[in-house]
């Protein structure tokens, strides 16, 4: 599975953006998408993760009922909407695919245990 991200930008302060993660291969459905986020100087931080089939969230409390996942396996792409950005969202955004486990469902925090990557987007937040 090959990952590409997209859609990040600079945007002010209570704006919103959508970013895209597209994948290539026939059984995108059977993997669990996350998207993780790197600040300038901190680690990679989990945001959300969404199951194969698109029924099972899963958000930090950060970005919780601002960020929202979804995915549309018929073009085998996972989206996240990001609404009322706030400068602390400022951080390159990754895409990440794993097979649909019980396993990585439970240690999805676990940036390791995802099998593929995309090359990340720069979201920016301007106060």
């Amino acid at each position: 599975v090959q990952l590409q991200a997209s859609g990040g930008g600079l945007v002010l302060a209570g704006g919103s953006l959508r970013l895209s993660c597209a994948a290539s291969g026939r059984t995108f459905s059977r993997y669990l998408v996350g998207w993780f986020r790197q600040a300038p100087g901190k680690e990679r931080e989990f945001v959300a993760a969404l199951s194969g089939s698109g029924r099972t969230t899963y958000y930090a409390d950060s970005v919780k009922g601002r960020f929202t996942i979804s995915r549309d396996n018929a073009v085998n792409t996972v989206y996240l909407q990001t609404n009322s950005l706030e400068p602390e969202d400022t951080a390159v955004y990754y895409c990440a695919a794993g097979l649909d486990t019980i396993d990585l469902r439970a240690r999805r925090y676990n940036s390791n245990l995802y099998d593929f990557w995309g090359q990340g987007t720069q979201v920016t937040v301007s106060s």
